[in-house]
């Protein structure tokens, strides 16, 4: 290749990255209108009336307090699982590090279930359980530090000691429904993860936490891009590694806690969604962070809007108008089979 040509790609590769952001942010668009709209009781004739100043009060309700918040809840719980996928799996230089399967996810559902439990915190008080998930977070992960130990730098050997940790913070979770049954039906939105009757005082809790968390992140973009390298050229370029992966393990657990908090464990989110963040952008985390956010987005709406519909269909053809389907369940199903589509062409690349 001429010194023309790589001069006249690198010229092409602001545009292409360009494109992909805006891109990326309609399909974000799209998703929440999809998400906004999807729903039984007012069809898409009736929210676009609302949105546009009219309508009747019944509808303004159903679109304003309830559809509205979810919808927006949705975008930023999503965007805060991609970026701490994201942060996590370069951080850990593990692809296969995200904050379902490295204890973060689990236990900050085991602080939120167990401080439900007691008494402590609870739907009517989401700031008191954004502590509890931050505090079962950061429970979770510090076990995987130290299970880990000298082996966190071998991706095989961390995902090994994160599904350990993430069985038994499961399984304590458990324990903690049995002991106290009674709040079976208050937390089971937590175990699978629901963006149902998610209204405005959720989202005034998350999104100043996530945006905090979410410019600290930033903020390491350009650490967190040498450490994917290894400690040692980080280290060469004059990078202070334990404390830059500290500081990135910090912000990872914060942002799951918070979406945890408010819409419970959205299983694949952070997994895979860092793996279509560095596909489309490249190895840069100052594209990549902005990305991941964008996708999660998109994709935590777009599951959103699917559940809605699958609902409707369910309940049409069961003639059941109860029947809801969270949207932690379209996710799981989604992530498990796009996962097993990854390892598959993984392995057949060898």
């Amino acid at each position: 290749m001429t010194g023309a040509t790589q001069a006249a790609a690198a010229r092409r590769a602001p545009r292409r990255t360009a494109r992909l952001f805006v891109l990326l942010a309609l399909l974000a668009l799209a998703a929440g209108c999809a998400a906004l709209v999807a729903g039984r009781a007012l069809p898409a004739s009736g929210v676009w009336e609302v949105l546009r100043g009219g309508g009747d009060p019944t509808s303004r309700h159903i679109v304003l307090n309830l559809r509205l918040p979810r919808a927006l809840v949705a975008l930023v719980a999503g965007a805060s699982l991609g970026l701490a996928g994201t942060v996590l799996q370069s951080a850990l230089r593990n692809p296969l590090a995200g904050p379902e399967v490295t204890g973060v996810t689990p236990g900050a559902v085991l602080g939120a279930v167990a401080a439900t439990g007691l008494g402590f915190a609870g739907w009517h008080s989401p700031a008191a359980v954004v502590v509890a998930a931050g505090l079962g977070g950061f429970a979770g992960a510090g076990l995987l530090w130290l299970l880990a130990g000298r082996e966190r730098g071998d991706p095989a050997q961390t995902a090994v000691y994160g599904v350990l940790v993430s069985a038994v913070l499961s399984g304590l979770t458990a324990v903690v429904l049995l002991v106290a049954p009674g709040e079976l039906g208050s937390v089971v939105q937590w175990l699978v993860g629901s963006t149902e009757g998610r209204v405005w005082p959720h989202w005034r809790l998350l999104w100043p936490w996530a945006a905090v968390w979410a410019a600290a992140t930033y903020a390491l973009a350009a650490p967190l891009t040498l450490l994917r390298c290894g400690d040692e050229q980080a280290a060469a370029a004059g990078v202070h590694t334990g404390r830059a992966r500290i500081a990135a393990l910090v912000c990872a657990v914060a942002l799951t806690a918070g979406a945890v908090s408010v819409v419970g464990a959205l299983g694949f989110v952070g997994l895979l969604v860092p793996h279509l963040a560095f596909a489309l952008l490249g190895a840069d985390l100052r594209t990549v962070l902005p990305g991941a956010a964008l996708l999660g987005a998109v994709v935590v709406c777009g599951a959103d809007a699917g559940a809605q519909g699958l609902s409707q269909g369910l309940a049409h053809a069961l003639d059941s108008d109860r029947l809801s389907v969270p949207v932690g369940a379209v996710t799981t199903c989604a992530g498990a089979v796009l996962l097993l589509i990854v390892a598959r062409r993984r392995v057949d690349d060898r």
